[in-house]
């Protein structure tokens, strides 16, 4: 599967803020700061407790689509998750490449991040179908990603989860 780099990216900070570890009390701050490169130079990225809870529950919808099973349940959850949204896009070549920011430049950090991730969740959706969206199959494991294969096939997050999973069936066939 082939999209646009600033929408990959963006739809990849979609799923980090998917699979984060929001609840410690300062699981958003730690998430924001691991991941500062998304807003402008200068922006704040200390929340209020208010914040930090519309950032989680930001997280629970990004996670609410991808477990989604059809696609009217699809729509009404990024829509829910999109009405969050304040676009303003502008183009830009910060970082030498032109391409698309999605929320206005002096937008507080909440505001950058629930914007980014909407949208680049949502051009995803749009442009590849929502059924590039999965949850992980692995035991264990609930982490959520875009499935990026040809044959839209994927079932683990990752090689590691895949592996681990190959070996435990493995082990069980072995054992009968």
């Amino acid at each position: 599967m082939d999209y646009d780099t600033y929408g990959s990216t963006a739809v990849e900070l979609a799923i980090a803020l998917a699979n984060a570890d929001l609840e410690p009390d300062d699981g958003v701050s730690r998430f924001l700061a691991a991941h500062d490169e998304w807003f402008t130079a200068g922006t704040s990225l200390e929340l209020t407790a208010s914040d930090a809870h519309k950032a989680a529950a930001t997280a629970r919808l990004v996670r609410a689509v991808a477990l989604a099973e059809s696609q009217p349940d699809v729509l009404t959850r990024l829509n829910e998750l999109l009405a969050l949204a304040r676009p303003r896009p502008y183009a830009t070549d910060h970082d030498g490449e032109l391409h698309l920011h999605y929320a206005r430049p002096d937008a507080p950090v909440l505001e950058q991040l629930t914007t980014t991730v909407a949208m680049g969740l949502s051009q995803v959706v749009v442009q590849h179908g929502w059924q590039r969206l999965g949850v992980c199959s692995a035991e264990g494991c609930d982490d959520v990603y875009v499935d990026t294969s040809r044959n839209a096939s994927r079932r683990y997050c990752s090689n590691t989860c895949a592996s681990r999973s190959t070996v435990a069936a493995y082990r069980a066939r072995r054992k009968s």
